[in-house]
């Protein structure tokens, strides 16, 4: 692996076409997928993923700060409470409409189960998973967010056949007492926290035990630092809630009132600016601080692949499955490696590196339970 060098991450920017910019859909399986061309098209309330997050200007008034709350807004959309009954049925519609044309671009991993399997067929299978959003569904209180014991026994039965990792935004520990499967390798915190299996190969960067690799050790003082600091700072602020997830922090406003977003995040500001070497990002409602550190779930992606001895392998077929904007690093890198799939979880239209789609938790397991019985069809075809 090289040496990490500090750096700002850079922010997506993928057209997507309205129905009319597409006459059919292509009749034709083809991979890998191909990437979206611009198209011009009238996506307003998806283009402002690509804005990019000015941290400091929040609070400060001005279009800056207005465009820094539009995009949480874009990345966490709320019910239309207020909206009046004859707006909803048109709202309602143009979003389907745009989500049938980005369906186009990324197809259902499900309904393109054979084809999917065809592109992987003769390869080593490799299965990464994120956590929130992907094995289990999104709920206010991050502790409870369970995944289902049908869930957990069809990643059991993935592992058993394909190598298999965790990449979660979680403390690797939080998220391996929800998953509860010693067998797996698992990346939390973004990827800064590796860890394999106990009887697990053991890499050369490893330090003790299962631990593979951890590349922000030297922030983690700096880190329960300003975790202290942000649950103090934002305890005035109801319903949000400040998880330490060891070497990152997720600052949740999912239960937080709307007219309150920009005074959080002003909140916030007013902790990390002494900090120059943590960065703010955000997801579904939430706000993550992270080292800035050249590392995220792409890198780590590389590094367990790496870890399992496929660096450099062209008969390796990693799958990523994942939900949210911090999964975008492992989809990109999939795409560039022109190796493997990105299958991205979601009910509505947007911006994505991911070659396919799955709309819910409920698919997730839908698609892991025909990637096993697809592996030992395979194996009882071969034994006969």
């Amino acid at each position: 692996m090289t040496k990490q060098n500090v750096v700002m991450q850079e922010e997506l920017a993928v057209a997507v076409p309205t129905s009319a910019a597409i006459a059919e859909p292509s009749p034709c399986f083809s991979y890998p997928p191909p990437r979206a061309a611009g198209s011009g098209t009238n996506y307003t309330r998806y283009t402002k993923l690509s804005c990019r997050l000015d941290l400091a200007s929040c609070g400060g008034g001005g279009r800056a700060a207005n465009s820094w709350i539009e995009s949480m807004k874009a990345l966490s959309p709320t019910q239309a409470k207020s909206a009046a009954p004859r707006e909803v049925p048109s709202l309602a519609s143009r979003e389907e409409e745009e989500y049938d044309s980005w369906m186009m671009l990324h197809p259902s991993a499900l309904d393109n189960f054979e084809e999917v399997m065809t592109a992987a067929k003769g390869k080593q299978i490799v299965m990464f998973l994120d956590y929130d959003g992907t094995l289990s569904p999104i709920v206010d209180d991050p502790d409870r967010a369970f995944m289902s014991d049908e869930m957990r026994e069809a990643v059991r039965e993935v592992a058993s056949h394909f190598p298999t990792a965790i990449v979660s935004g979680r403390c690797t520990e939080k998220v391996s007492s929800f998953v509860k499967l010693s067998e797996l390798h698992y990346a939390g915190s973004h990827g800064m926290d590796i860890k394999g299996p106990n009887n697990g190969p053991k890499h050369p960067k490893a330090m003790a035990q299962n631990v593979l690799f951890q590349p922000a050790s030297e922030f983690l003082p700096m880190i329960h630092e300003v975790y202290k600091s942000l649950v103090e700072t934002t305890k005035s602020i109801p319903g949000s809630r400040v998880e330490n997830n060891k070497f990152c922090l997720s600052v949740h406003f999912r239960c937080v009132d709307e007219k309150k977003w920009c005074l959080l995040a002003e909140k916030v500001r007013s902790v990390i600016m002494d900090y120059p070497k943590l960065r703010l990002t955000h997801g579904r409602k939430v706000l993550e601080i992270r080292p800035t550190i050249k590392w995220d779930k792409g890198k780590a992606l590389e590094f367990l692949l790496e870890s399992l001895g496929f660096d450099g392998c062209h008969d390796v077929f990693p799958f990523y499955i994942g939900d949210d904007r911090t999964d975008e690093d492992a989809f990109k890198v999939l795409r560039d490696r022109g190796q493997g799939l990105g299958i991205l979880v979601t009910k509505i239209a947007k911006e994505t590196n991911a070659s396919f789609s799955l709309r819910e938790p409920a698919e997730v397991l839908k698609f892991l339970r025909r990637l096993e019985e697809w592996k030992q069809s395979s194996q009882d075809g071969e034994a006969q």
